[in-house]
């Protein structure tokens, strides 16, 4: 294995969560709630991402199919702990809850441990329904897609991550193809809001409902 690759991969995932992070600031800032959390949790998660990103150098950048399944479960184990920082230093959420939240939304498994959902903020209910989005593509695929740009190649995690027969068209443009999904899942799921407004909800339900049913996770604002 190149664990030295695998870790610098892993880094530069927690970067992107740590970046993502940062978008419910907007939402606290919309709404005049407190940002304080949702900072305080990217510049963690950035922080740790950087640390391992920029640490490690790699002799080469060749992806086995052993670092593939290993970064595919680490990326996923990395996003629920991190994930987890908003509902930990927000206060709604213990370490332990925290952590299932997080996953559950990650996954798009949709369970919960929320049980007054309307009495959360905002901001990290916004939080909760994007986590399901990004898991709804996978936060894997959206990573192959930019690999191409620190010259590695994806073929690796996209065998890791994504299940069933592939043809042999798709190999040669991985990440073409992972850019490509992304869009249409930003284009339908832009088309959703634009419906679910146009049906009464206000464009904070709407946004959120349509990261998750996108994602058919199934978080909701609502108890």
């Amino acid at each position: 294995m190149n664990m030295k690759l695998d870790l610098r991969l892993l880094g530069g995932l927690l970067i992107l969560v740590g970046i993502f992070q940062l978008l419910p600031v907007g939402v606290a800032v919309v709404f005049g709630e407190t940002a304080g959390p949702y900072v305080a949790a990217a510049c963690f998660t950035l922080l740790a991402g950087m640390i391992l990103a920029f640490s490690m150098q790699p002799e080469d950048n060749q992806i086995r199919p052993r670092d593939g399944f290993f970064v595919v479960g680490c990326a996923w184990l990395l996003c629920s702990i991190f994930g987890a920082l908003p509902y930990v230093l927000a206060g709604s959420l213990g370490p332990v809850d925290a952590f299932f939240e997080a996953a559950s939304g990650f996954t798009t498994t949709g369970s919960t441990v929320l049980t007054h959902i309307e009495a959360e903020p905002r901001t990290l209910l916004f939080w909760r329904a994007f986590t399901q989005w990004l898991g709804g593509m996978g936060i894997i695929v959206f990573s192959i897609a930019i690999l191409p740009l620190l010259g590695i190649g994806g073929m690796q995690l996209f065998r890791a991550e994504i299940s069933g027969p592939m043809s042999d068209k798709v190999r040669p443009r991985v990440a073409a193809t992972a850019r490509r999904l992304w869009y249409i899942y930003v284009g339908l799921t832009t088309l959703e809001t634009l419906l679910l407004r146009f049906a009464g909800l206000d464009w904070f339900e709407a946004v959120c409902h349509a990261f998750t049913t996108m994602a058919t996770g199934g978080f909701s604002t609502r108890d």
